[in-house]
């Protein structure tokens, strides 16, 4: 029968340690510990942590990958614990936007992808962005408009440019992710593209790219920067 975390030596325990040593001397298991609180039955919370890093493979970058679901049909994790998990990366996350702050204006694609690395990375879906730029190419939104896969009918040029629209845009650059890992435009990204630039022509609101990030965030493929606009 495995230990409860009361049975487990009092400087083997999680919080215990976290007091102890601190945060960054815990392993990930060990934060996860934290954050779950409790296990269950035959199980405490360090062995049901173990069983979420399994799903990731032990890594904490593949873990957030996975659908929050079905991390939430673990035993001993549930919806609300799921939940709990989910906060504290997205906890995290925004820290990390807050210490490597925007660029004032998009000067180029590397501009983009620098603005859009961490809020794309590591997702398990497509996600399709508009980047609202004022005339002097300042950043005036970023607007989610579909989450799901990519493809002609779900990203309609009428959502897009009513959120361009909204924001007094006077261009855009659409941005979306392919969590393959793969940034190279398929077929769908292609036909998407061109629906928008013809639409941003009749608007006179002009589609300045196409940004595809791969599902690291580190690789990226610019529709202007290959000649495909």
């Amino acid at each position: 029968m495995p230990l409860r975390l009361s049975e487990h030596l009092e400087h083997d325990r999680p919080r215990e340690r976290f007091w102890a040593v601190g945060p960054g001397a815990l392993t990930g298991q060990e934060l996860l510990a934290i954050l779950l609180g409790t296990g269950t039955r035959g199980q405490d919370a360090l062995a049901v942590a173990a069983e979420i890093l399994a799903r990731g493979d032990g890594s904490l970058r593949r873990l957030v990958t996975r659908p929050w679901a079905e991390l939430a049909r673990i035993p001993g994790v549930g919806r609300t614990k799921a939940a709990r998990l989910a906060a504290a990366i997205e906890l995290g996350r925004r820290v990390g936007l807050e210490l490597d702050p925007p660029p004032e204006r998009i000067r180029g694609p590397a501009d983009v992808q620098r603005y859009y690395a961490l809020r794309l990375r590591d997702l398990a879906v497509e996600e399709f962005h508009v980047l609202a730029l004022g005339s002097q190419s300042q950043i005036l939104a970023d607007l989610l408009i579909t989450r799901g896969i990519l493809n002609s009918s779900l990203v309609h040029p009428r959502e897009v440019f009513r959120a361009a629209i909204a924001e007094a845009a006077a261009g855009i650059i659409v941005v979306h992710n392919h969590p393959s890992g793969d940034p190279t435009p398929s077929a769908d990204d292609r036909a998407v593209t061109r629906q928008l630039v013809d639409a941003g022509r009749l608007l006179d609101i002009p589609v300045y790219d196409h940004v595809i990030l791969g599902g690291g965030g580190e690789r990226f493929v610019s529709f202007a920067e290959a000649g495909l606009l």
